[in-house]
């Protein structure tokens, strides 16, 4: 995994963990990899996977079953979107008005584009 180095890697490795759960690659219940078998996974110290799990433990995305490991839990989905959603329109969103502000790029551009990526990406199956 390649780390931007503008971002915390806990965070980095927790959007990691999140694009698995919305992907659907780790299921609601699933049990999610040790934190020593993440950390080797992602060449990263385990502290920093703890510090990522215990993260997503206070949002809810997963659970510590004590000696068992971290399983996801039954609002994973929902909490991940939940949380991403967030930290998009906290983020992400204001960096992406300013640009399309600066660069003048119109509403009907963005739909048309918009509109091309979902069908392009999402829509392969329903042709």
């Amino acid at each position: 995994m390649e780390f931007n180095a503008n971002k915390a890697i806990y965070l980095q490795i927790a959007e990691y963990v999140c694009d698995h759960i919305l992907m659907e690659t780790w299921k609601t219940n699933d049990k999610l990899p040790s934190v020593r078998e993440l950390a080797v996974q992602l060449e990263v110290n385990p502290n920093t996977v703890m510090r990522t799990y215990d993260m997503l433990q206070q949002k809810e995305i997963i659970a510590n079953k004590r000696g068992i490991g971290f399983f996801l839990t039954g609002d994973s989905v929902r909490n991940v979107k939940s949380y991403r959603k967030t930290v998009f329109l906290e983020e992400d969103l204001p960096l992406f008005f300013r640009n399309i502000y600066l660069l003048e790029i119109g509403l009907p551009e963005l739909e048309q584009r918009y509109r091309q990526f979902v069908e392009q990406n999402f829509n392969q199956n329903e042709s």
